[in-house]
């Protein structure tokens, strides 16, 4: 059901190279998805409604979401669920409002300062998947961060769903509503980027697009970064486990299966210092598979080159592997959990021992789940209250302080050649470089 990789007695040099990975040719979606992204450009809603019929097969009246079908989908919802969405707010609120940069202003001289300020971005399109699953939790990852940061205008947008008559599901809808977000869009795939980006009759153009999706989401925020900002380019979901002898095998089969669920691409990768563990893990894994409702799904995932078991001789060649695999989550099982976590740098996430489960992040811990996959984790870090700010270096100089720059103002502009930048500085002091 799942390979192995054997790494003991040395490890490969071209160790990234070689770990399972998933693949996600973007490249490959780019032409199609930038056609789409021009009929959005050219012909906005009409296009909009258009490619919804074609690529959901729902004809939709406009795109946005009516209020009313928002404000039902809140009254309708069971009230577990609802409370269950309550207490993800209420622990990520906690989580994200910790985040947010207070202004500082550093005296660099006498007289002059610089200021950095962190001013939220204006507006934000937040992307939430359909599909294969549900996931109102994602509402609750991008909008919680967006609205701690201060974004003054959002809106979120979910593919239409014919069993729904073209709405988003109910339980998105739902999120919404708890979250006071009231302008919510049917609409998917890169013509949903397209939407945000250029705007439309319907849909006033945003700053910035976040939240996961699939490879056409992926392949138009890459097309049309620099036009909107982008938190990252999401590719397929993945695991990590970094466990020895005294992990649950359990536990870590439980937890591979987890996130095999997502999709058949999904990736779930065991690295272990522990035959034993390997061998208990491959002969839990077809029993707990067999039990649940997408068990094609993963056992397609778990199959698939991009997962497997990767034995080490110990935990320091362990942590080499995971370093180098930079995972989207990564779990820690092993004697001392804290301290081999607390050696980790390249993860999105990391948790640590048996009772921090990926499952735990991706609702309730108050962390968030849009993550970095694909070994971004290496200079990338997940969606969070920076990812809605921008710095801003305001400087504020009196005559003295500029004076006493001058000198070293114009020395450097004539090493660059940019006589102009001096004669700025001169036309302050009548023509004359202070001494």
């Amino acid at each position: 059901m799942i390979s192995r990789i054997d790494m003991r007695g040395s490890l490969p040099a071209n160790l990234r190279d070689v770990l399972p990975r998933a693949e996600l040719d973007v490249e490959a979606a780019l032409e199609k998805a930038r056609s789409i992204c021009e009929e959005v450009r050219h012909r906005g809603a009409a296009a909009v409604r258009e490619l919804t019929a074609r690529f959901d097969g729902v004809e939709i009246a406009t795109a946005r979401v009516p209020a009313e079908a928002i404000t039902r989908a809140l009254d309708e919802l069971d009230p577990a669920v609802r409370a269950a969405l309550e207490e993800s707010i209420r622990r990520s609120r906690l989580v994200h409002r910790d985040q947010r940069r207070a202004d500082v202003t550093t005296e660099v001289v006498p007289g002059g300062t610089v200021t950095e300020r962190w001013m939220p971005v204006d507006r934000v399109g937040l992307y939430v998947p359909g599909g294969r699953a549900v996931y109102p939790s994602s509402v609750v990852m991008n909008v919680v961060p967006a609205q701690e940061a201060g974004v003054a205008s959002l809106a979120v947008t979910s593919p239409a769903q014919k069993e729904h008559g073209g709405l988003p599901h109910p339980t998105i809808l739902a999120a919404c509503a708890l979250l006071g977000v009231d302008e919510v869009y049917s609409a998917g795939g890169a013509q949903a980027v397209a939407m945000f980006a250029y705007g439309t009759e319907e849909c006033e153009p945003v700053t910035m697009v976040t939240g996961p999706g699939n490879i056409w989401v992926t392949a138009a925020k890459r097309l049309l970064k620099g036009r909107i900002g982008i938190d990252a380019e999401a590719g397929p979901t993945e695991i990590a486990i970094l466990a020895d002898e005294t992990a649950d095998p359990v536990h870590v089969a439980a937890d591979l299966i987890s996130q095999a669920e997502h999709d058949v691409i999904a990736a779930a990768v065991l690295v272990t210092t522990s035959p034993e563990l390997a061998d208990a893990v491959e002969k839990e894994l077809p029993g707990q598979v067999s039990a649940t409702r997408h068990s094609e799904r993963i056992t397609e995932a778990l199959a698939g080159r991009q997962s497997g078991i990767v034995l080490v001789d110990s935990i320091d060649d362990g942590l080499e592997v995971v370093e180098a695999y930079a995972a989207e989550h990564l779990e820690i099982h092993t004697a001392d959990a804290a301290a081999v976590a607390a050696r980790v740098r390249n993860a999105g996430a990391i948790f640590v021992g048996p009772w921090s489960p990926v499952s735990l992040g991706d609702y309730l811990a108050g962390s968030n789940h849009v993550l970095p996959t694909g070994g971004c984790a290496c200079h990338s870090g997940g969606l969070s209250v920076q990812s809605f700010l921008r710095g801003i270096h305001v400087v504020d100089y009196s005559r003295e302080a500029l004076a006493g720059a001058a000198g070293h103002v114009s020395v450097l502009a004539d090493a660059e050649d940019l006589r102009p930048h001096v004669a700025a500085v001169r036309a302050r002091f009548d023509g004359q470089v202070p001494e």
